[in-house]
C-alpha cells in the first residue's frame, strides 16, 4: 500500500488489481475525467469518447490494472501489444487523486507489464500535458505521432528503453 496526501489533503490508500470486464463502464468514465484535466472542451472530449472506451477486447489483447482506494477505483493503466515494442495504452488518474504516486506506481507497473511480455522497448503516444509525467518517470522523446481521434492535431511519442532498465 502506499499513502500520500492529496492537493485536498486526503490520504489515498491505494491497491493495485486487475479489473473486471463489469468495471468497464467506470473505466471508461474515469479516462474522460482525467482527460478533461487538461482544459479541453466537450466537443474534444466526445470525440476522444471512443478512443477512451474500454471493450470485453481490452481484457483479451492487453494487461490492465487499476488502483483503488478502499472500494473506489482511482487510477487505470493499460498495456498492449506483444514481442519487442509495446504501447502504453492508457494511465489515467481519478482528477482528485492526482499526485498521491498512484501515477508513479501505475506506470511501474506498465513497465513491469511489458517486460512480462517480453519488450525492449515501451511506447507512449502521450497527451501533451501528461508528456512531462512520461519523461520524469524516464522516458525520452521519440517523435510525435498523428492523433487517431482528431485530424491534423499530433501527440508526443516518448520511449522507454526496458531492454537495460533505462530510457533510451
Amino acid at each position: 500500500m502506499n499513502g500520500r496526501n492529496t492537493p485536498i489533503g486526503r490520504i489515498i490508500m491505494s491497491v493495485l488489481r486487475t479489473p473486471q470486464p463489469e468495471e468497464a463502464a467506470v473505466l471508461s468514465d474515469l479516462c474522460l475525467r482525467s482527460k478533461a484535466i487538461w482544459g479541453y472542451d466537450e466537443a474534444f472530449l466526445e470525440a476522444c469518447r471512443p478512443a477512451l472506451t474500454l471493450t470485453a477486447d481490452d481484457w483479451t489483447d492487453s494487461d490492465l490494472q487499476v488502483a483503488t482506494d478502499g472500494e473506489r477505483i482511482v487510477g487505470l493503466a493499460q498495456v498492449r501489444g506483444s514481442g519487442n515494442h509495446v504501447e502504453l495504452d492508457k494511465l489515467f488518474i481519478e482528477p482528485e487523486a492526482r499526485a498521491a504516486g498512484i501515477g508513479r506506481r501505475l506506470f511501474d507497473w506498465c513497465v513491469a507489464a511489458a517486460r512480462r511480455r517480453g519488450a525492449t522497448v515501451m511506447t507512449i503516444d502521450a497527451d501533451p500535458g501528461a508528456a512531462d509525467f512520461y519523461r520524469r518517470m524516464g522516458a525520452v522523446d521519440d517523435g510525435v505521432v498523428a492523433s487517431s481521434v482528431i485530424p491534423g492535431r499530433f501527440l508526443p511519442r516518448l520511449k522507454v528503453d526496458l531492454g537495460s532498465g533505462t530510457t533510451a
